[in-house]
């Protein structure tokens, strides 16, 4: 609806946003690192050939069997660090352009198309500050995977990562695989923030649920499956090309995002866009719960409207 709101400080916004971040990270990360080793699991580079059925369950097990409980948060600083940029630009900014916005429908709403290509928007100007932060984090989670095969780690950890990477690809190797990784980022926040304010708006108007945690838990589920839907392909192909290594040749296995795409399908089959798409959405579901309840509470709070 057509908003009426006072001026609400935009840093405090910022803090809430990136504690909830941070709390929805932190409880839902084994999910998130089970789906980046699943969508690297590549047969034809495997040694262990017998895990053709390979799913999440069973790189659940091997990773808490070949590095203990905790290895199931292996990356998950610079995952922190990552969402102390991401989080409060998309969200914040998402909710500045909304409420800019003079675009409206017939119920006083801003429009699902506008709030479609706000959302996306956001994501794109907040994925390219925290790039850095995503590469470090998906470099370090596929460190585990070279282990379980008989591997050297490429990496100590987050700070010896970073300069390896630096040292090794420059600094814009820092920003390898953005071009994916924008990509996701529009289509994740364009299901997935659109999706919650307009489902959340639609459960209020239809008296469904009044704006409480019901609400906000039917919203973020529906975000959900809708961003996840959306965003799997670019997922899979995001992860590859952030993954990848130059060969003793100097020679890269993907070109750039079509090319990986097109080899995903080709080798794999086109189902191979949706690998991982269970613990995806399995992570996807929980984070969104996690971080709209706390942030909606936290925004009760400290005085804030409802997002």
């Amino acid at each position: 609806m057509k908003s009426t709101k006072t001026q609400e400080p935009t840093y405090k916004k910022i803090i809430v946003a990136s504690f909830s971040a941070m709390a929805a990270e932190t409880a839902t990360f084994p999910i998130d690192i089970t789906k980046t080793r699943l969508q690297l699991y590549n047969p034809t580079n495997s040694v262990n050939s017998p895990l053709s059925n390979i799913n999440a369950f069973k790189v659940a097990f091997n990773i808490v069997k070949n590095d203990g409980f905790l290895g199931l948060y292996n990356g998950l600083s610079p995952a922190l660090v990552r969402h102390l940029f991401y989080t409060p630009i998309r969200i914040v900014g998402y909710e500045q352009l909304r409420n800019s916005l003079v675009v409206f429908n017939d119920f006083g709403d801003v429009s699902l198309f506008s709030k479609a290509f706000v959302g996306g928007l956001s994501g794109v100007i907040a994925q390219v500050v925290a790039s850095p932060a995503d590469l470090v984090k998906v470099r370090l989670q596929a460190d585990g995977s070279r282990v379980s095969q008989g591997l050297q780690p490429r990496y100590s950890g987050p700070v010896d990562a970073l300069r390896k990477i630096i040292q090794v690809e420059g600094i814009r190797g820092l920003w390898r695989g953005v071009f994916p990784n924008v990509q996701r980022a529009f289509l994740v926040n364009m299901g997935e923030l659109a999706c919650y304010d307009h489902a959340k708006h639609f459960v209020i108007r239809n008296k469904i649920a009044d704006d409480n945690i019901y609400a906000h838990t039917l919203s973020s589920i529906m975000s959900g499956l809708s961003a996840t839907t959306l965003s799997c392909p670019a997922d899979v192909v995001k992860t590859r090309m952030m993954n990848q290594n130059a060969n003793e040749e100097g020679k890269m296995m993907y070109r750039n995002s079509y090319d990986c795409l097109v080899k995903t399908v080709k080798i794999e089959g086109v189902r191979a866009l949706w690998k991982g798409f269970f613990p995806t959405w399995a992570r996807l579901g929980p984070w969104q719960f996690v971080f709209w309840v706390s942030y909606e509470k936290f925004r009760h709070v400290a005085g804030f409207s409802s997002f």
